[in-house]
């Protein structure tokens, strides 16, 4: 017997167009039925405004207990990860699933419907083992009480920087060598796949790995898994990648196999025009982060040079100094205009397509909403139109156009307008929460 759930929305994303009066039907969690233009009837659920769940394609989750902390230090990137080693050394299995389940639930009604957890602290701080996976079960099971879609990736992170071991703070990061990780990363998936929780891969960045390594990932990592790698977040990482191995990390990626339509580079800060046009041909997707680049002082990426060479552009919040997915979309739009000197560097049909869509393509997240506009559309390709879509895991947010913020806002423009207080409802796979904070 299917479960049926009726949804009327004052307006919805269709199509990357705002359609009025829409009753929108689920069955089982997916989207049965979209019809515009129709009276609300007794027994649906009345809401004003309905779009696509916001995807945050980069997260850390531990790294929100720095928020508020270091900024009295100053210093750069470098400085702020000495307080990041930190934090990580204390996590137990058991800090870290109530840390994570607060953590997911301020995404959860701040918009987030799903959320890709670049996960690296696996072991014991002294590296040995725990039993049955336990730091990733504390994230997945926080994923699940809250009720958030949770893409696991998995990392792998062997080395302390180019040319070095892994640091006594490291220790519990990285495993044997990469066939070890690859070991762990067949048995994790076996044992966590199902319902809201999937498992995907990461390696943390070229200076955690060595380029035999990327070799064995690229040749024994299945080609259709997404993978996630930090990339040219600092120019000092590029300078010692370019010092040891002659060429950026990007290059370097592609070398070994490893740039493919469902690789996702984060941040993607300090790119070549020979980085930028490898990811485009490789149809790859970037993973911008505005708040915690600007937040660590990492500088402003490449973002419309990414998008006209065919990447997919996506949002994270990070180290979550901010949990808002309304502002990140509006800081990709913001940020650029500070460089170009003009407005309108993306529309705001890409800046919902970034913060859903885009997102939904990095993490391999299924369903016609990563289709875009068109069944010819490549999932989430740039370009495409955003909204809810027949076939989709009913994923969405409810938000508020009468407040203080939004009222008079054409609905389009919401993503640089609104925020995470203005939504009131997330849906995920069918089921509705009311926003709690």
């Amino acid at each position: 017997m299917t479960a049926r759930f009726v949804v009327h929305a004052r307006a919805a994303l269709i199509d990357g167009a705002f359609a009025t009066d829409v009753r929108i039907a689920a069955r089982d969690g997916v989207i049965a039925e979209i019809t515009a233009g129709v009276p609300e009837q007794p027994g649906e659920l009345s809401l004003d405004v309905v779009v696509p769940g916001f995807v945050n394609a980069h997260s850390h989750a531990f790294h929100r207990l720095l928020r508020g902390r270091t900024h009295d230090r100053g210093g750069d990137f470098w400085v702020w990860r000495e307080r990041m080693y930190h934090e990580a050394a204390a996590l137990t299995p058991a800090s870290y699933r109530a840390l994570a389940e607060q953590v997911f639930r301020e995404m959860r009604d701040a918009g987030y419907t799903a959320v890709g957890e670049f996960h690296y602290v696996h072991h014991q701080p002294d590296g040995t083992p725990y039993p049955d996976h336990a730091m990733e079960r504390a994230l997945a099971d926080a994923a699940v009480a809250v009720g958030i879609r949770l893409v696991l990736l998995d990392t792998c992170y062997l080395r302390g920087g180019v040319g070095e071991p892994l640091t006594d703070r490291q220790r519990r990061f990285g495993d044997a060598d990469a066939h070890a990780w690859l070991d762990r990363w067949h048995a994790l998936r076996e044992a966590l796949t199902g319902g809201l929780v999937t498992v995907g891969a990461a390696v943390h960045s070229v200076r955690a790995v060595t380029p035999a390594d990327l070799a064995v990932i690229g040749r024994e990592l299945p080609a259709d898994v997404p993978l996630h790698v930090h990339v040219s977040e600092q120019v000092a990482e590029n300078d010692a990648c370019r010092e040891a191995y002659g060429v950026t990390p990007t290059r370097l990626l592609a070398e070994h196999g490893l740039l493919r339509a469902t690789t996702a580079t984060v941040h993607a800060t300090h790119l070549t025009a020979d980085d930028i046009a490898l990811l485009g041909s490789a149809g790859a997707s970037v993973v911008m982060c505005p708040t915690t680049e600007a937040d660590l002082g990492d500088g402003i990426g490449p973002a419309p040079e990414l998008r006209d060479a065919g990447v997919t552009l996506a949002i994270g919040s990070d180290q979550h100094a901010v949990i808002d997915p309304f502002e990140e979309v509006a800081r990709l739009e913001l940020d650029q205009r500070l460089c170009a000197q003009r407005r309108g560097v993306f529309t705001p049909a890409q800046l919902w397509h970034a913060g859903s869509a885009g997102g939904a393509r990095a993490l391999g997240l299924g369903g016609a909403a990563v289709r875009g506009l068109g069944s010819e559309t490549p999932s989430g390709a740039p370009g495409s139109a955003p909204g809810l879509r027949v076939g989709d895991p009913f994923d969405a947010v409810a938000v508020d156009a009468a407040t203080a913020r939004t009222r008079g806002a054409d609905l389009l423009q919401l993503p640089l307008v609104a925020r995470a207080a203005d939504v009131v409802a997330t849906i995920v796979g069918g089921t509705v929460t009311r926003r709690t904070t």
